[in-house]
């Protein structure tokens, strides 16, 4: 009965974590360290990327004990994801009852949102018009941006309450912003003299950096360099398909536009200006933005922005100093934010993937993104499918790129702390075997660094101080 009760406690807190955005091998190294503290060995762990696997094998002399638990929803929410760590390392160090335990977990996962629902939906505007910004858009298509964003966050907010799936919920968020530039070439074609001469694509563009910045691309390429290759499948056939709904949506609009003889003229500004400055205050906004909206605490707010700052500097660097090519430059400055913010976030015990993934948000596609698909539509000599699919190519490879260098400044941080805390690494669930028997096997207590084993370490050295 102890035994049910402990995987069934480890099981909700890793099917928790999952669903608020944890990575595989943090989810599986949750639930291990919680059935370890309660005394549980011989604990397996199987994670998926919609459910949970945990098998207890009691002996020679007894049945094992293996229960499944489906992850029913997913939601980016950084604070109950902190929260559920902080509650893990508790219980770690101070193993209580059961029962209590179960209480406390309760408690967490009922606790409500730190901040309010206008402010997530103005912040999901703040993020729309600081991406108009950053490539080129003046301040009537900045605030267009921002009046259609906060549109598209409570319409996708309906939708998603009332059942609609993922991808057609895509498909009407990208249409709206579409709808919109194709309302303001209508208004220019008719003379109206407060709209003036701007590039109405540039609403479009923060739109889809809007949608974008919601999919799961970091989590996909981290469970891949770590071995979970079925989540990482899975997250990364997620994010082809929500690309594709953004793709559908757009398209339609484009279509009607087309038919209507209001086509939307792509910009050929992609920078706000030469001013280093501006840009980096751009990148600031959205990066905080983006950490209001996935509801990550104040702390991990402010290391967001600094680290979205930060990012746009080093691409700046890069493609201007260096001369290093789109892909390359945006890798490079996605590569220092996931090596400071895994550092920063072990030192503040707050989350590193809410921090990474709010700081390359504004290093997205969106405009590329865009680009290609307006070629594939809207080309009249017929050669839009030639033109438009190494234009997509390309904005997916540079998405790729901010993925792998996230995850490997997050591995060459990780390795850094295990230097310094002496301690293993954690293996990759996909390594290859080493040359020693299995720790398990011989016994071997040998301590391995995870993210919240690492937290759990923290704690103890302040607790020392």
């Amino acid at each position: 009965m102890t035994a049910q009760a402990v995987i069934d406690l480890a099981m909700r807190a890793g099917v928790a974590m999952i669903a608020t955005g944890a990575a595989a091998a943090d989810v599986t190294a949750t639930v291990l360290t919680l059935t370890k503290a309660y005394g549980l060995s011989s604990v397996h762990v199987d994670v998926t990327y919609t459910s949970v696997t945990v098998s207890y094998h009691r002996g020679p002399n007894a049945d094992p004990i293996t229960v499944m638990r489906i992850v029913r929803f997913r939601v980016q929410d950084y604070t109950r994801l902190e929260r559920l760590r902080g509650l893990i390392v508790d219980l770690s160090q101070d193993p209580v009852p059961v029962d209590e335990a179960r209480v406390r977990f309760d408690s967490v996962i009922t606790a409500p949102h730190p901040y309010r629902r206008w402010l997530v939906t103005v912040a999901g505007g703040a993020l729309a018009a600081g991406a108009a910004g950053l490539v080129g858009a003046g301040p009537f298509i900045i605030l267009l941006s921002f009046l259609t964003a906060t549109v598209v966050g409570r319409v996708l907010s309906w939708l998603t309450g009332a059942g609609v799936a993922a991808f057609f919920a895509q498909c009407v968020g990208a249409a709206i912003p579409t709808a919109v530039a194709t309302l303001v070439v209508a208004a220019q074609s008719a003379g109206m003299t407060f709209v003036g001469d701007v590039s109405p694509s540039l609403v479009v563009a923060s739109g889809i950096v809007l949608l974008l910045s919601g999919l799961s691309v970091v989590g996909a390429a981290e469970d891949a360099l770590e071995g979970y290759y079925v989540t990482a499948g899975a997250r990364g056939f997620e994010v082809v398909v929500l690309s594709l709904g953004i793709a559908v949506g757009i398209s339609v609009v484009l279509s009607l536009g087309k038919r209507l003889d209001y086509p939307i003229a792509i910009s050929s500004q992609t920078l706000l200006s030469d001013d280093v400055v501006v840009q980096v205050v751009c990148a600031v906004i959205i990066s905080v933005a983006f950490a209001v909206l996935s509801y990550s605490s104040g702390t991990a707010v402010v290391v967001a922005g600094v680290a979205g700052g930060v990012g746009w500097v080093v691409l700046a660097l890069a493609e201007r100093l260096l001369q290093l090519g789109a892909v390359t430059a945006s890798a490079s400055a996605a590569l220092v934010i996931g090596f400071a913010a895994r550092l920063v976030a072990r030192r503040l015990t707050i989350s590193a993937l809410a921090v990474t993934t709010a700081a390359i948000v504004p290093l997205l596609p969106g405009r590329m993104a865009y680009e290609g698909i307006s070629q594939l539509v809207t080309n009249p000599d017929g050669n839009g499918f030639a033109v438009g699919v190494p234009t997509l190519l390309q904005a997916f490879g540079l998405g790729l790129g901010l993925a792998a260098g996230v995850s490997l400044g997050t591995y060459f941080a990780s390795l850094l702390v295990a230097k310094s805390q002496g301690v293993r690494p954690r293996p990759a669930a996909g390594a290859t075997l080493p040359a020693d028997p299995d720790p398990e096997a011989t016994g071997s207590t040998a301590p391995v660094l995870s993210e919240t084993s690492d937290l759990a370490a923290t704690s103890d050295a302040d607790a020392q101080a």
